[in-house]
């Protein structure tokens, strides 16, 4: 059982899950016949090879052999991890995961460290109203033009001078040391001597997730103190490659995906945003713009437009975000990019123009298509063929992350019309062969035998478990994938209404799931009409197998009589003319 969360829980909400409909929100389907298809979102796809069964909750590409349910494809798509999935389907299905569903994470998360960093964070909010200095960071913050109103949607806090604040305090409610230094919150002293707190002085932003719990904690010093910022470490549950930072404020007020997000660099840049009226903003945390940051935000909004200082700092910050995103640029998604003027960040800028200025911009923000070209053809000269060649080749290995589709074929007529050359010119440069997919077969295939049939055709229709037989007989033939057909028709029989997605999922992350999975692709595009008739031809020779190796077992031990030993032979006489 997958990451041990209860089946009965999973099949649930699997069966509350219309896959299509999920599918469709993201690769718009096509009605085909019983099913539903598409270009495969998995591998670059010119033909529709991807369908999706709404009677299996199914879906399979016959391209690249990508196949499974809804929380495979959440998982692959959106590249999230298992719970994840899980957590995202049940929150669009209205299912109530149970309360201790963290625990069936697996041990690294440390479930336990949630209602630590929770404490942690009202200690520190509780500093920010209550401590000796509250007015000194209170000027501080209006001195940036951060209301009350904003501080407090955002959790604001303060935490105090000196070295034993915090720790303390959470002692006192039963949280160990060691507790402390694995949530990031405390630092081991030399030589084993204790511990003391890691942030002091500072004005802290607590990082959320989407669910609103606390991960970690950003720290921005109140003076010239360095570092300016200071971020919890990694721990079990806080990572900075993956946080954003204003996520979870962000869709607390919307009830609908916002139409667009600006990724900006600092909490106070999103702080001030919010508070003059864009309060569609979100921040990285410190770090480069990673690969999971990319999918998250692609999750949250199809538009995206990135914002950087307009120094070399910046720009090569807004490249470096280039090369991420492109292989995510699909059909219906647009990123853009927003310079800033020398010396103003998005705090300063908004307050100098005000919001419907500084809006404006984001709007008009440069296209990813035209800053790319721009980029690139900057490097060359396109007044003769050398230069030109050199623009291809640079482009070569930035195009061909992009997945096929409209966007990857208009950019490559803009592309071709700068070098002067015909577009299926430099199709065939930049794209690869069409037989040579992007992604192949998650596996080999299978050699077919009796079994594997039986078992495809099982999974095909799985109220087919009710005409079998003798299963105990079936059970003594040492035949390969017998035993595994065994099992089937047993849980099938006492389940007859699980759907093909459900099955899977009860033998997610098994060997056994691996070859099942193959198995139901291999038997995807049955006719359903002839299933039935075919699996019964399959029991036949099953049973026709067990009864051979009955006979001739009997016969090998010498246990057979005159009647019986007649009778065999009669069996397999050659027929006379």
């Amino acid at each position: 059982m997958a990451h041990r969360i209860p089946q009965s829980v999973l099949d649930d909400l699997l069966a509350r899950v219309d896959l299509v409909e999920l599918i469709d929100r993201r690769v718009p389907l096509r009605k085909t016949g019983r099913n539903y298809s598409a270009c495969c979102p998995f591998h670059h796809d010119k033909t529709p090879s991807f369908t999706v069964s709404p009677d299996k909750q199914f879906y399979h590409c016959f391209g690249c052999g990508a196949g499974g349910n809804a929380i495979s494809f959440l998982m692959d798509y959106e590249r999230l991890e298992f719970l994840e999935a899980v957590s995202e389907l049940a929150e669009q299905a209205g299912v109530s995961l149970p309360q201790d569903a963290a625990a069936y994470t697996p041990q690294t998360t440390h479930p336990d460290l949630y209602p630590l960093l929770a404490a942690a964070d009202r200690f520190f909010r509780h500093q920010l109203r209550h401590h000796a200095r509250r007015q000194t960071v209170i000027e501080y913050l209006r001195g940036r033009g951060i209301e009350g109103t904003t501080a407090r949607d955002f959790g604001i806090g303060y935490a105090p001078p000196g070295w034993d604040n915090l720790h303390p305090a959470l002692s006192q409610q039963g949280y160990s040391h060691q507790a402390l230094e694995t949530a990031g919150l405390v630092i081991a002293r030399d030589q084993g001597n204790g511990v003391y707190d890691r942030f002091r002085d500072r004005l802290m932003f607590p990082i959320r997730d989407r669910r609103g719990r606390t991960l970690g904690f950003g720290g921005r010093a109140l003076d010239d103190t360095p570092p300016k910022y200071l971020n919890s470490p990694e721990t079990p549950v806080f990572h900075k490659g993956r946080q954003l930072y204003g996520v979870y404020e962000l869709l607390r007020q919307r009830r609908n995906k916002p139409a667009r997000l600006l990724v900006v660099e600092g909490y106070m840049d999103v702080l001030a945003l919010a508070q003059h009226g864009i309060p569609y903003a979100v921040a990285t945390l410190g770090t480069a713009t990673t690969d999971e940051h990319i999918n998250q935000l692609f999750r949250l909004s199809d538009e995206l437009v990135f914002c950087f200082d307009g120094d070399r700092a910046g720009r090569d910050a807004a490249w470096h975000t280039l090369e991420h995103v492109l292989p995510t640029v699909r059909d219906g998604r647009r990123v853009g990019y927003l310079f800033l003027p020398e010396g103003e960040d998005p705090d300063s800028l908004v307050r100098h123009i005000g919001q419907q200025a500084f809006e404006q911009r984001v709007v008009e923000a440069t296209p990813l298509s035209e800053y790319l070209l721009d980029q690139l053809s900057a490097q060359t000269r396109l007044n003769d063929v050398d230069g030109r060649a050199r623009l291809l080749e640079l482009a070569k290995p930035l195009l061909s992350k992009l997945p096929a589709g409209a966007y990857r074929d208009l950019l490559h007529q803009q592309l071709a019309e700068r070098v002067q050359a015909p577009v299926e010119l430099l199709n065939r440069h930049i794209s690869p062969p069409e037989h040579q997919p992007a992604v192949r077969s998650r596996a080999p295939l299978l050699r077919r035998t009796l079994p594997r049939l039986a078992i495809s055709l099982l999974l095909h229709q799985p109220i087919l478990a009710h005409r079998v037989q003798h299963l105990d007989a079936l059970k003594k033939l040492t035949v390969p994938g017998l035993p595994l057909f065994a099992e089937l028709v047993e849980y099938l029989q006492t389940h007859p209404h699980i759907t093909l997605g459900a099955l899977l999922e009860h033998y997610r992350d098994t060997p056994t799931g691996h070859i099942l999975t193959k198995l139901a692709q291999a038997g995807f595009d049955l006719n359903d009409d002839l299933a039935e008739a075919e699996f019964m031809g399959v029991l036949d020779k099953l049973q026709q197998l067990y009864l051979d190796r009955y006979w001739f077992d009997k016969a090998a031990r010498g246990e057979l009589d005159e009647h019986e030993l007649h009778y065999l032979r009669t069996l397999h006489r050659p027929d006379a003319d």
